[in-house]
This record gives structure tokens, sequence and C-alpha cells, in this order.
């Protein structure tokens, strides 16, 4: 009852109905605190286990070579059924364990089973790669591979996940790895903010529908660029592009504000208050500010 309360009176104060020509989607509820029963671990919640998967040296040679990445799958996990995937991606400095989502303890995994058990959600899997497409992808190594993980996504992870997870994919002698893009949602923080922005929505638009970009800096592109970028995916729509940036962020607010400067008045493909969002609220370059982004952008992901 408390769960129910607490929706009812937030899509009251913070609710924007999303409607089309199709009728009306779920109503967008975004906070500025994650209530703090969603951060607390649950009984027989979902699971969160390391993999590793075949992928290319982009940055190099193109030479075979192997990564590791975590996967949270939700409570009851059945390989008959069909999972929406969330990416969430790491910032310059991190990798695959830096949104924590490497255990029981993890924020991550706390937040997704608080929003399944409570109905807020539906259950979807969320992987966290290293998003550096190299031999060498440690922490300290060539930022520029980052730039090159379009074609990780494209050639190797995503195809992984697809193969070997239950998703909503037709992975077959026929598959097809746009056909089930209104499946997938990019996220990331930081440094994987920009990924998601320049990469996912920009360059693999046919790959995903829901985007949440969190403190996305440095090299974001700006509004007119992504516009313009957009304009080489005139079959495909955004289902939701979601952005949050602390005011205080003096590393990250300068890009990301840039980025999104007037960008629904550049491109037809998103419109403020039915698949575009730019929150902010005070904080600066931190968690803080990038678990509130997830909390957010995961009741927004594949609802529309």
């Amino acid at each position: 009852m408390k769960s129910v309360l607490r929706q009812i009176l937030l899509s009251a104060l913070l609710g924007a109905t999303v409607c089309g020509a199709g009728g009306c989607a779920k109503k967008i509820e975004v906070v500025d605190e994650i209530p703090a029963e969603y951060r607390h671990a649950v009984e027989n919640g979902g699971t969160v286990t390391l993999f590793t998967y075949p992928t290319k040296d982009y940055f190099g040679d193109e030479s075979p070579i192997e990564k590791e990445a975590y996967i949270y799958l939700p409570p009851n996990y059945d390989e008959n059924k069909k999972y929406n995937v969330m990416y969430l991606l790491h910032g310059v400095g991190g990798d695959i364990w830096e949104w924590g989502m490497t255990g029981d303890n993890s924020d991550v995994k706390k937040m997704m089973d608080n929003l399944i058990i409570n109905h807020d959600i539906d259950p979807f899997i969320v992987v966290t790669p290293n998003g550096r497409s190299a031999k060498d992808h440690g922490s300290n190594s060539d930022m520029q591979s980052f730039y090159l993980f379009g074609k990780e996504l494209r050639n190797d992870l995503i195809p992984y996940i697809d193969a070997n997870y239950a998703t909503y994919a037709d992975y077959s002698d026929n598959y097809d790895i746009t056909a089930s893009r209104e499946h997938r949602a990019c996220a990331g923080l930081s440094m994987g903010g920009m990924q998601t922005t320049n990469i996912g929505l920009c360059e693999c638009l046919d790959l995903f529908s829901y985007f949440g970009g969190f403190s996305s800096c440095p090299t974001t592109y700006t509004s007119d660029e992504i516009a313009k970028r957009l304009e080489a995916f005139p079959d495909y729509d955004i289902k939701y592009f979601y952005n949050l940036c602390g005011t205080d962020d003096g590393i990250a607010y300068w890009s990301h504000s840039a980025a999104m400067d007037g960008l629904c008045d550049k491109t037809d493909k998103l419109t403020d208050g039915k698949n575009y969002l730019w929150q902010t609220r005070s904080g600066g370059h931190d968690f803080n500010i990038w678990f509130l982004g997830f909390y957010n952008f995961a009741q927004i992901a594949f609802t529309q």
C-alpha cells in the first residue's frame, strides 16, 4: 500500500503522460531522491554474474580477444520468457565494476530487485561491459578506444547476449540484430553517457530505442551535431531520451548542457515531454547523481 500511495503522489506532482497515435503510454515519473526503501537488499532477488565473450581489438589490428562483463538477471529468471536488455556503461576511469554491479550488495541490483517486486517495472536484464574496444582495455588504457565501442556492440556483445540469454531477439540463421531494437536500452555515466549519445544514439539508433545519459562528457556531441547525425536514420524512432546532470558538476555540466541545448527544436525525432527529458538538480560528478539517473531511467525504459 505504501508503494502504491507513493506512486500516486509522484504521478500527481511529477508525472507526464506520453501519448501518441496509438494512445497513451505509461506515465513518466522522475524524482530528485531515490526512496530509501529501494536501496535495501531483497530476499530471493535477482542474480549478478560475471561472463566472458569473444570480441576484437577494434582499436588495433582487429585480432580476436576476450573481454568480461557483469550481467544482472531478474528474480525468477526464466529461459523460456523474453526479457528487455539495458547496456549500462561506465566512465573514463572505471571498468565493469564501476557501477558496483558485482554481487549481492550492488546498489543497481537492490534498486532493480525493489522496482520489480513492487511492480514498478517489468523485469529486464542489465549488462555492464567494459567500454574500451581494445586488447588493452584496462582503466589506464588509451581513452580513444572508447570511441570504437559501437563496433563491439554491433558485432560481438549484443549478438552474444542474444545468443545466450532470453532476449526478444530471434537468434537463428535469420538473426536480424535490428529487429529487436525496441527491447534494448543504452545508458551510462560520464564517458559512458558520452558513449550513450555519440555511439548509442548517433551511430546505433538501429540497435537501441531507449537512451539515458547521466553527466555526459567530455566530448559529447553538441545538439547541432546530434541532430545532424540523426538524419542518417530516417526509418528509426527514439522511444525515449532521458538525461540528468548535477548543476554543480564542473566536469560535465557544460558538455551535457551543450548537447541538450535546443535539441528538440533541431530534430523531429524528439519532443520535450513526449520522448525527451532534460533533468537537472543540485549535485556534482558522482554517484548521488548517477544512481538517481539509473533509478529514474529504469522506470522509463521499455515503457513506450
